[in-house]
């Protein structure tokens, strides 16, 4: 990267040469549309430069201008300390997608970056330069997330602003995903989820698509034990929130149901020596008590893989309150269903274990 040999040049000096830049190419393409219509990329961004360097001169900007090599953040370089990145549509509008949030390859010496914008389509051909963060109005997801460009944002209208958070503090988090995910869990309607993104900040998601009938027998296991873990109402025959979470680690089954019905109902000997039966989800619990505790200790942050290390007042307390949930949400009476799980957690009947733990 080359250096440039004035001293720091000003923001305002850096916001008056991306002015006199717009009026550059916009100049330029009105004398010739045709040729920035088929730009794009690479060679637009090299148009961008030779723009940016025939305004630098007498500037102190000058001879510091250069256009990075390879897949860098952002595009240009002025002055080592500002940047320019160039994005560009071929529609008539002003807006597009952006950038990784990510922003893994950021140049480490650039603080201050604008975008410039070609809109290619229709006529006539415009070019806009703003503030990088003044023109990110939200986030696509496509392999990764992505900002999204709109060049006529008003103030007020960012990202940034929606989140609460400003762009330089967001850009330099070790996990920037995490409050803008909190930020769309927030507007979620009812019976809706990301996609892109789990119940946990730092959940990953997968890339792929699968179907649940290729998934390996054990992999099949540890979803449906984590189905039943997390969400309660599964044992209310509610799957709606198991599919959404499903379907963001990359699972699609058509017959999703199977997972928990299956196998007819399950019997079980009550304390007072009576014989019920169960719905067959109650056997997924009876068969993976290890595994069903295990995430009850993830979830709850209780912080260890050795059970031998955990408070057991603490844990059983989360344990009583997940059978409650179950409990509310089964279609068998409240108390044969607590009674069963404590039985399967406990070898205790309900009120056995409440009166325990109130000693």
């Amino acid at each position: 990267m080359i250096i440039s040999i004035n001293p720091m040049p000003s923001l305002k000096e850096f916001q008056l040469l991306m002015e006199n830049t717009d009026i550059f190419l916009n100049n330029d393409a009105s004398n010739r549309p045709q040729y920035y219509k088929k730009r794009s990329g690479s060679p637009l961004e090299d148009d961008v430069v030779k723009a940016l360097n025939h305004c630098a001169k007498g500037t102190p900007f000058e001879n510091s201008i250069i256009k990075v090599s390879g897949q860098k953040f952002p595009d240009i370089v002025a002055a080592k300390y500002y940047g320019v990145e160039v994005k560009s549509t071929k529609e008539n509008h002003w807006t597009s997608t952006g950038s990784s949030i990510m922003e893994t390859t950021r140049l480490s010496d650039v603080e201050r970056i604008y975008m410039t914008f070609g809109k290619l389509g229709g006529d006539p051909v415009e070019f806009k330069s703003r503030p990088y963060e003044e023109c990110l109005y939200g986030i696509a997801v496509t392999h990764m997330p992505r900002y999204l460009i709109d060049m006529r944002l008003k103030k007020g209208e960012t990202i940034f602003d929606k989140i609460g958070i400003k762009y330089d503090e967001l850009r330099q988090m070790d996990n920037p995903i995490a409050p803008v995910s909190r930020y769309y869990r927030s507007k979620l309607k009812p019976g809706e989820s990301l996609w892109w993104t789990g119940d946990s900040a730092d959940e990953s998601v997968s890339a792929t698509i699968r179907l649940w009938k290729n998934i390996p027998k054990e992999e099949k296991k540890r979803y449906t034990i984590y189905g039943c873990a997390s969400f309660p109402e599964i044992f209310g025959g509610n799957y709606d929130r198991y599919a959404l979470w499903l379907t963001s680690q990359g699972i699609v089954d058509p017959h999703i149901r199977d997972q928990f019905s299956a196998g007819g109902q399950e019997k079980m000997t009550m304390p007072n020596g009576s014989v019920i039966k169960l719905p067959a989800v109650y056997r997924r619990v009876k068969n993976n008590i290890d595994y069903f505790i295990y995430v009850i200790v993830q979830q709850n942050n209780l912080n260890s893989n050795d059970l031998s290390y955990i408070d057991s007042k603490k844990l059983n307390n989360k344990i009583i309150a997940w059978c409650n949930a179950v409990s509310l949400e089964s279609p068998i009476e409240y108390s044969t269903s607590m009674d069963a799980l404590c039985m399967l957690f406990f070898n205790k009947s309900y009120l056995d274990i409440i009166s325990s733990l109130n000693q």
